[in-house]
């Protein structure tokens, strides 16, 4: 998600494709001095189970009312704050966390499917440009919420995020003998059948972010990696009518070979070059976002293994908090992981910051070790248990754990982000089963795109 009152900048890349906007100065909350809390002894199913039904309950119990999608937001201290604006990649995320509660008997298919629809159907009248919804929507109105001047069009990655979600759902649904879920999958197929990909080529070898009917192109955020964008050039080759070529790929996301990293952080293998993090790693969620359809296991094109790119960024980050070279008291191996998430200004606000090893302020996200549950399963769980069983009222609230804490600042915000919630509950299940995972790679669109794209899978057979 994007801020729009502070840009981020580290050597050229500007942030403001991951963050979110919060000019609010309330402050986070102090924790209190030691643990002086009893710890609770939930077995690790338990607690999977526990952090699955509770991120849920971000995109269900406080969806946005009209639309039934993801709220931009949720802040415990300010339940009415941006109520009504819905936020477009976070509801791809909540679409497949909703599939996860369906899978797993936490919500009824009867009501899902209900909603689903309401949902959809919202998403069909809402403003679109060149097929591509805009990265903020009123979740009464479906208009575009401009999410600064010139981003007031088409986002094509909160869109491919959100699509990522619509063919989990068509696939889901799509041999159903059952005629309201039937008809769902067909309208998700139709929603993503109808995304323009290569009008936002511009004709050239590469996939642009924005367009606006105002500004055009202006804002010029070319798509290359590593970073969260990968599901987009999957989606745009998998389209069936708006497809890209694959040397849009090749010059584009893969920079003719310029993504490779043959460095290593803490003896691990970087195999990537992250986007601004000078031979080191990005944000977590940049091993997130795309990969909760696309199986990253066995992945590779003939640049990058995708699954040790993944696991490796996963490893690198646990071992930097390990080593902790800045000191922060809290870092451990049970406490760990950088993202992007809310974060302590230095007057003891909250604020925002795509957290990595070169801009690490001390902040852990949480969603940063849960969502690494299929990359680092022992670690992750041992962060579950350090939230769960150690400090269940410190850090935990009414839509599992809360966006971002330090120990070292005696601090805490209760408040919640879709983009951060909505990760959690898809990557536990892929963990688990593979369930998001074996739905989308076994579509047969997107395997027709990677393939197109240069890919093989030891894990799909292609």
């Amino acid at each position: 998600m994007k801020k729009i009152l502070t840009t981020i900048l580290f050597v050229g890349l500007v942030f403001n494709s991951c963050s979110s906007d919060d000019s609010s100065s309330g402050t986070g909350t102090p924790i209190g001095g030691g643990n002086t809390e009893t710890p609770n002894n939930y077995s690790d199913a338990q607690l999977i189970e526990m952090v699955q039904k509770d991120a849920l309950k971000y995109f269900w119990d406080y969806a946005e009312s009209g639309s039934k999608l993801a709220r931009e937001r949720y802040h415990t201290d300010n339940p009415s704050q941006d109520a009504n604006v819905v936020t477009t990649g976070g509801s791809g995320f909540g679409l497949m966390t909703i599939l996860v509660g369906i899978k797993n008997g936490y919500i009824a298919k009867p009501e899902a499917v209900s909603r689903l629809t309401t949902s959809l159907n919202f998403l069909q009248n809402a403003n679109r440009f060149h097929g591509a919804w805009p990265h903020w929507m009123n979740g009464t109105t479906g208009q575009v919420i401009p999410f600064s001047i010139m981003d007031n069009g088409g986002d094509l990655v909160e869109t491919a995020f959100l699509a990522q979600g619509l063919i989990c759902i068509r696939e889901y649904f799509k041999n159903s003998s059952d005629s309201a879920e039937l008809a769902l999958s067909q309208k998700a197929d139709t929603l993503w059948k109808g995304i323009e990909w290569s009008w936002y080529t511009k004709g050239e070898n590469v996939l642009y972010w924005h367009w606006s009917p105002n500004y055009d192109f202006q804002m010029n955020m070319q798509l290359k990696g590593f970073d969260e964008t990968l599901i987009t050039y999957v989606l745009a080759a998998a389209s069936p009518n708006y497809s890209i070529s694959k040397s849009v790929y090749q010059q584009g996301w893969s920079r003719n070979g310029g993504i490779k990293n043959t460095g290593t952080q803490y003896g691990i293998p970087v195999v990537v070059n992250h986007n601004g993090a000078n031979g080191s790693v990005g944000p977590m969620f940049w091993s997130h976002y795309s990969f909760l359809g696309l199986d990253p296991r066995g992945l590779s094109d003939e640049n990058v293994n995708y699954g040790d790119a993944t696991t490796n960024h996963a490893r690198i980050m646990y071992q930097y908090c390990l080593a902790n070279p800045k000191g922060w008291q809290g870092y451990n191996s049970k406490s760990w992981g950088l993202t992007a998430s809310y974060s302590r200004n230095a007057d003891g606000t909250t604020g925002y910051s795509a957290h990595q090893p070169n801009n690490d302020l001390g902040i852990i996200s949480p969603t940063a070790a849960l969502s690494n549950m299929p990359y680092t399963p022992t670690e992750s769980i041992n962060m579950l248990r350090f939230l769960y069983n150690e400090n269940y009222n410190k850090y935990i609230g009414a839509a599992g754990p809360y966006d971002a804490y330090s120990v070292h600042y005696n601090w805490v915000t209760q408040r919640y982000l879709a983009i951060d919630q909505g990760t959690i509950a898809p990557m536990v299940e892929n963990y688990k089963t593979q369930f998001l995972w074996q739905l989308f790679m076994n579509a047969p669109d997107v395997k027709q795109g990677l393939v197109k794209l240069g890919f093989h899978s030891t894990q799909y057979g292609f």
